[in-house]
C-alpha cells in the first residue's frame, strides 16, 4: 500500500512546518474551550440567556475596541513573532485560572467574563500579527498551499474537535477540560517560537499616517474593498442565522442534540474538502472566480434549512447537506481570501489592514446575532431563517462590479506614497 505523501511545503519548509504544528494543536484546544466555557457557565454556574449573551460578547468586544490600535502598534514593532508567542502564553495563563478557581471553590461568572475579555484581547494581538508572520514564513507562490494547510487543520479540528471536547467535559468536567486548551497554547508558543521568520523591518510611519491608515488603504483598493464588504454582508446575516440554528433545529425541525452535533460534524467534513479543492479551483478558473463561487456556495445551501420544516422526514438529511456545502464554501473563502490579503497588502500596513478587517468582520457578528434574535421574536423563527439565508447571499453582489471576477492570479500590493 502506498503511504500518503507529506505535502511539499511541510516537507521543504521547516519553519512553516513548526508554525503549522503549533497552530494545529492550538486549534483543537480552541474547540474544547468553545464548548467547555458555555457548558461551565450554563450547567455549573446557572447562567441564564442574558448572561450567556454577555459571556459571548465579552470575547468579541475587544475586536471593536482594540483592532485598529493594536494593528498600528504591531506595524511599528520589530519582532512580530514575539507577539504571537506572548499572546499564546497569556491565554494559557488565563485559562489555567479557571480550574484553579474551581478547585478552590471560588469560580464565578465574573471570572469567566474577565477571562473571556482578556483572552479575546490577546486574540486580537495574535490575529493582527498573524498575517505579518505568515508572509515571513512562505514564498508568495506558496500562499494558497500554506493557507490550505492551515485552514485544513482548522477544518479537521471542527470535524473532530467537538467530539473530543464532549468526551473531555464528560470525563473530567468543564473546568479541567480547559487544561487541555491551556497546554495547547503552550505548545503553540513553543512551536511558533522555533520557527525562523523573515520579517520585514518595521518602517517609520509617514507624517499624518496613523492608526486609520489600514482602513484608508482598504477603502482605496477595489479588490480589498469589495471583498471586505462581501465578507461583512455574509457575516452579518450568517451571525443571525447561526444564533438561531440550535433553537430552530431542536424546536422546529425536531432534530435532537445528537443529530445536530452529527450534522455539524458533517459540515466539518465539507470544510476539509474545501481546503483540498480551493487550490484546484484557483488554478483551473482563477482566484477571483473561485472567490465568487465561495460567496455563493457558502450561504446558498442554508436555504435548505428553513425549507426542511416542510419535509419533517428529511429534516436531518437537509440539515446535514446544508452544513456540508456551507463548510466547503467557508474554506474556499478562508483559503482564497487569506492568500489574497497576504499578497495585496504592503508590508508596512499589514497589521493595520488586519485590524481594519477584524473591526468590520467581527464587529458585524454581534449586531447580526442580536438583530436575528429580535426579528425572530417579532415574526417567528422560520421567516427569520429565510431572511438571514437570502441576505447572506447578497454578499456576492459586492464582487460583481469589482475587479474580483476577472482576477486570475494573486495581485500585487499597490505602491504607497
Amino acid at each position: 500500500m502506498r503511504r500518503p505523501s507529506i505535502p511539499p511545503l511541510l516537507r521543504s519548509n521547516r519553519s512553516f512546518r513548526s508554525f503549522w504544528t503549533g497552530q494545529t494543536i492550538s486549534l483543537f484546544g480552541d474547540e474544547i474551550t468553545l464548548l467547555a466555557i458555555p457548558l461551565l457557565a450554563a450547567l455549573e454556574l446557572d447562567a441564564g440567556p442574558a448572561q450567556m449573551g454577555v459571556l459571548a460578547a465579552a470575547a468579541l468586544v475587544p475586536n471593536l475596541f482594540f483592532s485598529i490600535h493594536f494593528g498600528a502598534w504591531t506595524d511599528r514593532r520589530r519582532q512580530r513573532k514575539s507577539l504571537l508567542v506572548a499572546a499564546d502564553l497569556g491565554r494559557a495563563a488565563l485559562l489555567l485560572t479557571i480550574p484553579v478557581a474551581a478547585l478552590l471553590g471560588t469560580l464565578s461568572l465574573v471570572q469567566l467574563y474577565v477571562v473571556a475579555f482578556a483572552a479575546g484581547s490577546l486574540s486580537v494581538v495574535f490575529n493582527v500579527a498573524y498575517n505579518v508572520v505568515f508572509v515571513g514564513l512562505v514564498r508568495r507562490d506558496s500562499y494558497i498551499e500554506a493557507q490550505s494547510l492551515l485552514n485544513g487543520s482548522r477544518a479537521v479540528s471542527i470535524a473532530g474537535g467537538n467530539g473530543i471536547a464532549g468526551l473531555l467535559v464528560h470525563w473530567f468536567s468543564a473546568p479541567f477540560a480547559l487544561l487541555v486548551d491551556a497546554f495547547s497554547y503552550l505548545a503553540s508558543a513553543f512551536f511558533v517560537g522555533r520557527a525562523k521568520v523573515g520579517e520585514s523591518p518595521a518602517e517609520p510611519a509617514p507624517r499624518g499616517e496613523g492608526a486609520g491608515a489600514g482602513a484608508r488603504y482598504i477603502a482605496r483598493e477595489p479588490l480589498l474593498r469589495a471583498c471586505l464588504l462581501a465578507s461583512a454582508t455574509l457575516n452579518l446575516f450568517n451571525a443571525g442565522f447561526y444564533a438561531l440554528l440550535v433553537l430552530y433545529a431542536t424546536e422546529s425541525l425536531g432534530v435532537g442534540p445528537g443529530g445536530l452535533g452529527l450534522a455539524l460534524a458533517i459540515g466539518g467534513l465539507g470544510c476539509i474538502l474545501g481546503t483540498v479543492v480551493t487550490g484546484w479551483l484557483s488554478r483551473r478558473f482563477g482566484l477571483g472566480p473561485a472567490l465568487v463561487f465561495g460567496f455563493v456556495i457558502t450561504p446558498a445551501p442554508l436555504l435548505l434549512i428553513p425549507l426542511a420544516a416542510g419535509f419533517p422526514n428529511m429534516a436531518f438529511g437537509l440539515l446535514a447537506v446544508a452544513e456540508f456545502f456551507n463548510g466547503l464554501g467557508v474554506m474556499v473563502l478562508d483559503v482564497g481570501l487569506g492568500a489574497l490579503y497576504a499578497a495585496a497588502v504592503p508590508d508596512r500596513l499589514r497589521a493595520r489592514v488586519s485590524g481594519g478587517f477584524l473591526l468590520v468582520n467581527y464587529g458585524v457578528r454581534p449586531v447580526g446575532a442580536l438583530a436575528g434574535g429580535l426579528l425572530a421574536a417579532l415574526i417567528g423563527l422560520q421567516p427569520t431563517m429565510w431572511i438571514a439565508a437570502i441576505g447572506a447571499m447578497a454578499g456576492v453582489l459586492w464582487l460583481l462590479p469589482s475587479p474580483v471576477p476577472r482576477l486570475h492570479d494573486l495581485p500585487d500590493a499597490a505602491l504607497e506614497h
